[in-house]
């Protein structure tokens, strides 16, 4: 463990901020949103040592636990106010009428719930990919909602977010679940960020403008093999393969030319003036291309970081693999800092009802 139990205690009695444990942190975007909507992280892990460097590199003053999550106290962290993380979705069998958490043993998501049963925190946020919503035909998430609530957590129903009604200049989604202590749920009320009407493009994330003070900054980035450079080029800002001549069109999907679906991310070149489309953990990636607009190019990593609305600060560690895989995976940092927003509401006004009850 990174602290000592007594620093972990003066954070924990520090009155004039809400303390938060991040699991999953990953190469903190999520971390990034919550500390700008006022929470104090105490403990932050992830298994990728790159993302760990990435965080100690950026905020040397949090406490960034490298390694296995299975190897961690959370006992220690009780009295807590909000644990969040972004669990990998593991499949596991439906375990609402049978024995509950234990049914989910080996898995992330169990330890995610062990941290939430040994920390106790007034309120959770579990995100995930879309696709949650349906895995496994709905019965995964199922699961989840029932081990949350035989802990004692009232949990509100799943929603999905998209980051483009939250000053995300990208078309991602996410779904997020929030869990509030039962002993409080019936007196307070959480209410999801407000969706803004202002849409940002892809030239909003990569010039000055009201996202940005100043043009992305120049750096690394991968490049095509020749080969798909030379289809790319053909395809138009905002196209996509169907943009391709018919015989080049066959040559380039095979077997998926034939197959039902617009499949409208393959070959795709994004235009300056709609927000990208959901970035992958690898710009060059076969079939989800992302390509520049006026450039035969993926987008660097510093564009990459921008589209992602990490600050341009924010210094990303390992090779360039790892830096767009990290990039790629995270939650963009203005939808969690809307989220951040709506959660320390909540906290207020559980703190009012502990006030009253006093």
């Amino acid at each position: 463990m990174g602290e000592t139990q007594q620093q972990i205690d003066r954070l924990l009695n520090n009155s004039t901020t809400y303390t938060s444990i991040e699991l999953f942190a990953g190469a903190g975007g999520m971390a990034l949103g919550m500390e700008k909507a006022g929470l104090e992280h105490i403990l932050l892990n992830d298994f990728d040592r790159y993302a760990t460097e990435t965080l100690k590199k950026n905020r040397p003053n949090w406490n960034v636990v490298h390694g296995d999550i299975t190897k961690i106290d959370f006992y220690p962290y009780q009295g807590v106010d909000l644990l969040t993380g972004g669990f990998p979705c593991q499949a596991f069998s439906y375990a609402g009428k049978k024995r509950g958490m234990e049914d989910t043993r080996g898995t992330l998501f169990y330890e995610f719930a062990r941290a939430l049963e040994e920390s106790q925190p007034k309120v959770f946020l579990a995100e995930n990919v879309k696709g949650l919503k349906s895995h496994d035909g709905g019965r995964t998430l199922e699961t989840m909602v029932d081990v949350f609530s035989a802990m004692g957590y009232e949990v509100l129903a799943p929603t999905v977010l998209k980051g483009i009604h939250y000053n995300v200049p990208q078309k991602r989604e996410r779904i997020f679940i929030v869990g509030i202590k039962k002993e409080y749920a019936e007196q307070v009320t959480f209410k999801w960020p407000k969706e803004n009407e202002k849409i940002y493009n892809l030239k909003d994330a990569l010039y000055k403008g009201k996202l940005y003070d100043s043009d992305v900054p120049l750096s690394h980035g991968q490049v095509y093999p020749e080969k798909k450079k030379i289809v790319l080029d053909l395809v138009p800002a905002g196209g996509y393969w169907r943009d391709l001549p018919l015989e080049l069109q066959k040559e380039y999907m095979m077997k998926s030319f034939y197959l039902g679906g617009g499949k409208t991310g393959i070959a795709r070149r994004i235009s300056w003036d709609e927000p990208c489309l959901t970035l992958t953990c690898s710009p060059a990636q076969k079939q989800t291309e992302r390509c520049h607009p006026d450039e035969t190019r993926p987008f660097t990593v510093r564009e990459y970081a921008r589209i992602q609305t990490f600050p341009d600060t924010w210094e990303f560690a390992g090779s360039m693999t790892n830096q767009y895989k990290q990039i790629g995976n995270a939650v963009p940092m203005n939808l969690a800092y809307a989220v951040g927003k709506s959660l320390v509401q909540l906290l207020d006004d559980i703190k009012k009802v502990e006030n009253e009850s006093l």
